[in-house]
């Protein structure tokens, strides 16, 4: 049999191409704003996970500029050996100062912090259990672990117990959860989900990729929203959504930290944070320090979205984060909707099966601290004569 027989018995997308529905791959022609360039036309982005519009900040792209002319295009090679710079030392000890934690670990991306911490912590007769819906990231990182994953029926505490219940005394057990979750915009149960483990004996990761800079105090994430700092032992970030630009972090003890520089593949060896990036995602940060009401800002235009949407007869998904989904039911509806509305000038994110139950597809939108609300109400217009007619 030939391996390649997948790839030529794959036609799917293909499929959607002949439909003219197809929605991946659009090209950017300007920078990632409220408003861009996309083939030709201007759209309104509500597709972008650019949280707090840094993307366009002149501080963080002259710091960009500064660190390319400094230390040149990159490091190369991995932290562990040629490619520590003193700014990705930096950027480690604001980020753990920042979330309130001992120590961090930057990673070259978001993707790979799951695989690297998660493949580093959890060993042979470990075990990691992980909520339904977490980030495939999480997913990929307990498979290269080799512990034993479980998975728990999205935010159900009753199942998690039962979970944590069947697992060994002599064995460890780390739970695993998104804290904002991608799709739904929804928070995690992160007070019942810290009991359970401290009732058990288990230690927990937070994934707030969509957190950090989002919700809790200044935008510390999802232990600072539910003030259990002191609780969670391992968060992990992105710099590619809030700090706009490119990498991803764990903050924990330094005991654990060190472990993870000295034990995690996906570290050891890929090459580190290119300089310009490390000197974005640190001018982001500090940004963020300087300016904490730009959180409360996002959360406001959040809410007005949710309130435009409502009041045009929509149906959305409720949440309390800058990720408002609207319902489109059917896979092959919300591709053609999608469709519809980038050709009128609004972009979104077709969310569909396995990221949703079958019939419960979405039109994911999110929304930028540098949004304004006549904007908003200008999208909300077109949404509502797309998909309401």
């Amino acid at each position: 049999m030939d391996i390649f027989e997948k790839c030529f018995n794959y036609t799917l997308a293909n499929e959607f191409r002949e439909k003219g529905i197809y929605p991946y791959f659009h090209a950017l022609e300007s920078r990632q704003d409220v408003e861009v360039i996309m083939e030709g036309k201007r759209r309104i982005m509500l597709g972008s996970n650019n949280y707090l519009g840094l993307t366009t900040e002149p501080a963080v792209i002259e710091a960009g500029i500064k660190a390319f002319e400094q230390y040149g295009s990159g490091c190369s090679g991995s932290r562990f050996l040629n490619g520590t710079l003193k700014m990705h030392l930096e950027l480690e000890a604001e980020l753990a100062d920042f979330v309130h934690k001992d120590s961090a670990v930057t990673f070259s991306t978001g993707f790979q912090s799951n695989l690297g911490i998660i493949s580093a912590i959890v060993g042979r007769g470990d075990y990691v259990i992980c909520d339904r819906e977490n980030h495939a990231s999480i997913y990929d990182g307990c498979k290269l672990s080799y512990g034993k994953m479980l998975r728990y029926r999205h935010n159900d505490m009753q199942e998690l117990e039962k979970l944590l219940q069947g697992v060994p005394e002599n064995a460890g057990c780390l739970i695993v959860t998104d804290g904002v979750f991608s799709m739904g915009g929804d928070i995690a149960n992160l007070p019942e989900i810290v009991a359970l483990a401290k009732k058990y004996g288990a230690r927990v990761m937070v994934d707030d990729a969509h957190g950090l800079g989002v919700i809790g105090e200044g935008g510390r994430g999802t232990a600072s929203y539910y003030g259990l700092e002191d609780e969670v032992d391992i968060i992990m970030g992105t710099f590619s959504k809030s700090l706009a630009s490119l990498g991803g972090y764990m903050a924990a003890s330094e005991v654990v930290c060190d472990y993870v520089r000295h034990n995690s593949r996906p570290f050891i060896f890929s090459a580190s944070i290119p300089p310009a990036a490390c000197a974005s995602a640190l001018a982001a940060l500090r940004h963020l320090k300087a300016h904490p009401e730009l959180p409360k800002r996002l959360l406001s235009l959040a809410a007005h979205a949710r309130n435009a949407y409502k009041e045009r007869g929509l149906k959305i998904r409720e949440s309390d984060t800058p990720i408002v989904p609207i319902y489109t039911y059917e896979l092959e509806n919300t591709l053609l909707k999608a469709k519809e509305l980038y050709d009128a000038g609004v972009y979104v994110n077709p969310v569909l099966p396995p990221a949703t139950a079958p019939g419960e597809c979405l039109l994911r939108t999110s929304y930028m601290a540098t949004h304004t609300e006549a904007l908003i109400d200008e999208a909300a217009d077109i949404i509502a004569r797309v998909l309401l007619g």
